[in-house]
């Protein structure tokens, strides 16, 4: 675990804290409602712990340029509600009314600055060192009208920007509860998960898939890796199974430039670790706008494969039955078409079922098993997204890395 500061080393009574968290959320494109408070949710746990101090939250909502991208001002009424207190929102992120409004709070008062992607050097500044983003604009501002930073942004702790790690380098930092039980609950997933441990990788992203599948692998630490989805797709045309011109097409555009890497990490899994690869053995095609089930010995199809079939989920339950530990990250299909759900949908019915401790790391997944009101029957339901595929492949953290020289330069 990394060496850094939590709200246990510190009392912030009283203190001007800024707070820095990830709710990000899915808004319906005609309402601009919530479509998933989940983010928000996850936060009140450090909300309730500052309830005495003067919190001053940061926050983003989509990027420049996309229909979602919105000010803060929803995101704070909802917390308002969630928490049942009142969240002020500052139309403003680190210009005069911003900072006349965080000298103006009393103890206990919280408010919610507007969107910090608004602000050029958020999203200018992702690839400067650490110096100069605490020299930057938005962190001396803020900073000096601050005691404190608190980060409780594990979704966006792969990410380096201002908010994000520059705010660490110049106020005494501390990690909030839920990046703390974030990194509890992965790093088991890494260090010393239950055995038998299953991983079940899909989606699209095979390059982070394999990423997480390697070093896992290499560590020793996980007995059954089942890829379904693109990823099983392929894992199958690594194995030596033409898919059919379309559906390699579709993941060579996928992967983009990572084609090259992506495929040598597939034919190393393959080859090294192939006694632990559990491989479908059926999919699902559409044909005519239908579900037609074939079997890999079927391949290859002129038809795009949506789904893994029901032979593979039935070879898939007894590795997540009997397993201690379960990490489940990406659909095994194309679960928008109803057709097509019937995987994934399975694969999350058996999760709930298992007495092993499952991790679901993130993004679509993660959404699907709040959506189906699964999540108490799942031992970590992970905010994460691309930070938790970034953790669960050893790689770079930058907010961590941050917490960390403010743990060395303040402590």
């Amino acid at each position: 675990m990394a060496s850094f500061l939590t709200l246990d080393d510190v009392r912030l009574s009283g203190k001007t804290v800024l707070v820095r968290v990830d709710v990000n959320s899915p808004l319906n494109p005609v309402t601009g409602e919530f479509l998933d408070d989940s983010r928000l949710r996850g936060i009140m746990p450090t909300m309730r712990r500052l309830a005495d101090a003067k919190v001053v939250l940061l926050a983003h909502q989509s990027r420049p340029g996309k229909s979602d991208f919105t000010s803060m001002e929803r995101h704070a009424e909802l917390l308002g509600v969630l928490l049942g207190r009142e969240v002020t929102f500052i139309d403003d992120v680190c210009g005069e009314r911003a900072l006349r409004a965080i000298q103006g709070m009393n103890s206990g008062e919280m408010i919610f600055l507007d969107n910090v992607r608004g602000h050029p050097e958020e999203m200018g500044l992702r690839k400067s060192g650490f110096d100069e983003l605490a020299g930057c604009e938005m962190v001396t501002k803020l900073a000096s009208v601050a005691d404190a930073f608190v980060c409780d942004a594990f979704a966006c702790a792969h990410r380096n920007s201002p908010t994000i790690t520059g705010l660490s380098l110049v106020l005494p930092s501390y990690a909030g509860l839920l990046m703390q039980h974030e990194l509890a609950a992965l790093g088991t997933a890494v260090e010393n998960p239950p055995r038998p441990y299953t991983v079940i990788l899909g989606g699209v992203k095979c390059d982070d898939s394999l990423d997480i599948a390697l070093n896992l692998l290499e560590r020793g630490q996980v007995d059954t890796v089942v890829p379904v989805g693109v990823v099983g797709n392929l894992m199958l045309w690594a194995s030596g199974h033409s898919l059919g011109e379309d559906n390699e097409a579709f993941i060579r555009n996928s992967l983009d430039g990572e084609f090259e890497r992506t495929w040598a990490m597939a034919i190393q899994v393959v080859e090294e670790y192939s006694e632990k690869l559990l491989l479908p053995i059926d999919l699902a095609i559409e044909e005519d706008g239908e579900r037609v089930a074939i079997s890999v010995g079927d391949l290859p199809t002129k038809h795009p494969i949506y789904d893994v079939g029901l032979g593979t989920l039935m070879a898939i339950r007894p590795a997540v039955m009997n397993a201690g530990c379960v990490l489940w990250n990406g659909p095994a299909s194309y679960f928008e078409k109803p057709a097509f759900a019937f995987g994934t949908i399975e694969i999350m019915n058996v999760c709930a079922e298992t007495e092993a401790f499952v991790i679901i790391g993130g993004g679509h997944t993660s959404t699907l098993v709040v959506q189906r009101g699964l999540s108490e029957k799942i031992g970590h339901n992970s905010t994460g997204g691309g930070a938790c595929l970034t953790f669960l492949a050893d790689k770079r953290m930058p907010a961590l890395e941050a917490l960390e020289q403010s743990a060395a330069k303040f402590s």
